[in-house]
Order: structure tokens, then C-alpha cells, then sequence
């Protein structure tokens, strides 16, 4: 089941992750997919800061994972934007089992190398301050959480 969601301005979407954030639990995945500036980043910043993480929360596009460990739950924030096309394993799926919150990116484009179990998120524009948030959970425990918030 796919559970909607619209935001009208972008503290509607730290909302959103603030209560994401409350049912958190180790080794949680989220993916985070949409256009470029459709704000899945402003996602993740509301995640970290409800986390307890201080530090300035930007895309880690060209980093490709930006590991932030000072939080209530350790989280590694990977843009896999650039993985595409990318043959080698650079190792993100040890991530999935490190005891913190992994959130990706762009995670379409690596959608063979996610958990089966994990959160999507679908960021779609609808004019410039509103979007329409589609959150598709994959398994029991995602599933009790977009219940529980939505």
C-alpha cells in the first residue's frame, strides 16, 4: 500500500521527516527519489537535525556517502546520483547493517543494490513551494510507520 502525503512549504517536509525520525531504529533504510530540487535533501535535513546532528546537512553528491556518527543513531546520507553506471561495489550495502539510519538519494538508480525491506519516498513537484510525497513501505515494520505518522 502507497500512502500520500502533500507538503505546501518546506517545513511541512521537516515535519514530515521530524515524524519519520520519532519511529527510527537501527539499520533503517529510507529512499529518497524525485526531480532535482524537489526536496530530498530538505528531508534529510529535518531527519538529522531531529537526530540531534549539528552540522550543516547539504548533498554529498560528489562525496557519494557523508557519514554523520554524533547523533542519537549514527546516519550515512548517500547521493547515488553519480552510481548509475557505476560496475564496481564501492560498498554501500554495509551500510544497511551498521546500526544507524541510512538515507540514499537518487536511490532509483541503484535499486539492485537496496534492501528488501526499506522505505521509499516518491518527491514529486507541483508548483514551487508544494509537492506530493508518495511513501511506499517495504515491509512490516515500514509499514507500521507510515502508519503511525501519516
Amino acid at each position: 500500500m502507497n500512502y500520500k502525503y502533500t507538503t505546501r512549504n518546506e517545513s511541512e517536509t521537516l515535519e514530515l521527516a521530524q515524524n519519520i525520525e520519532s519511529e527510527k531504529f537501527p539499520n533503517m533504510v529510507i529512499c529518497l527519489n524525485g526531480e532535482l530540487g524537489s526536496g530530498k535533501t530538505v528531508f534529510v535535513k529535518g531527519f538529522a537535525s531531529s537526530l540531534g546532528i549539528e552540522e550543516n546537512i547539504t548533498s554529498p553528491t560528489f562525496n557519494i556517502i557523508k557519514e554523520y556518527p554524533n547523533g542519537e543513531l549514527p546516519l550515512y546520507h548517500i547521493d547515488a546520483y553519480r552510481l548509475e553506471n557505476q560496475k564496481e561495489n564501492i560498498g554501500i550495502s554495509d551500510y544497511f547493517n551498521k546500526g544507524g539510519v541510512t538515507i540514499i538519494e537518487w536511490a532509483e538508480l541503484i535499486e539492485d543494490k537496496l534492501p528488501k525491506e526499506r522505505l521509499d519516498i516518491e518527491f514529486r513537484l507541483i508548483d514551487e513551494n508544494s509537492r506530493v510525497l508518495i511513501l511506499k513501505p517495504y515491509g512490516k515494520i515500514y509499514e507500521d510507520i507510515c502508519e503511525s505518522v501519516l
